[in-house]
């Protein structure tokens, strides 16, 4: 279940529908879908042949059409990050600089863990939402935010798109935004 840290104060929010109430105030959508509906052996695995992928996409063909139906997303894919990834540390570099796109980034994970770090109203500053398996996440488009794996480096997530050949990332650059470990 996702759990939230506000930077600032570093308070923390847990519990579904406290999440999902602290991210809608925030413009950012939240919803939870039953990951132990797939299987066993794709619960934690992060090198996924395309036949897998395409198992993970059925598993959740249901859910996947209903956030598309509402939301207006035209396509989606799997992705899956681990430190057998080819060059992930340079990948994720290129991931955990803050930036916008001009439509939602789009997460749902099925394995593993993610970080969102997202730039709230002015009286929140940043916060961060660490996901697992079953979270479900979208960004708004323009909302300053990045992207990154968690200590364990292993995620594999459904993402989903309004523009076919997928978002573009459009640096932002705000001077209040610390790293943080």
């Amino acid at each position: 279940m996702a759990e939230i840290r506000i930077r600032n104060t570093e308070e923390r929010i847990s519990g579904e529908e406290n999440v999902r109430e602290f991210l809608s105030k925030q413009e950012v959508l939240y919803e939870h879908w039953d990951a132990s509906k797939l299987p066993q052996e794709l619960q934690d695995k992060f090198v996924l042949s395309d036949e897998e992928k395409s198992q993970i996409l059925d598993t959740f063909e249901t859910e996947i059409k209903d956030l598309a139906a509402r939301r207006g997303y035209r396509t989606w894919d799997v992705i899956a990050l681990s430190d057998a990834t080819p060059n992930l540390d340079e990948l994720l570099k290129k991931f955990e600089n803050v930036h916008t796109h001009t439509e939602d980034e789009v997460r749902a994970i099925t394995a593993g863990r993610g970080i969102f770090i997202i730039k709230g109203t002015d009286d929140v500053g940043y916060f961060d939402v660490e996901l697992e398996a079953g979270d479900v996440i979208s960004v708004p488009e323009h909302k300053p935010h990045f992207f990154t794996l968690m200590e364990n480096r292993q995620i594999v997530a459904v993402r989903l798109f309004i523009e076919t050949e997928g978002w573009i990332a459009h640096p932002f650059s705000d001077p209040a935004f610390q790293k943080q470990q």
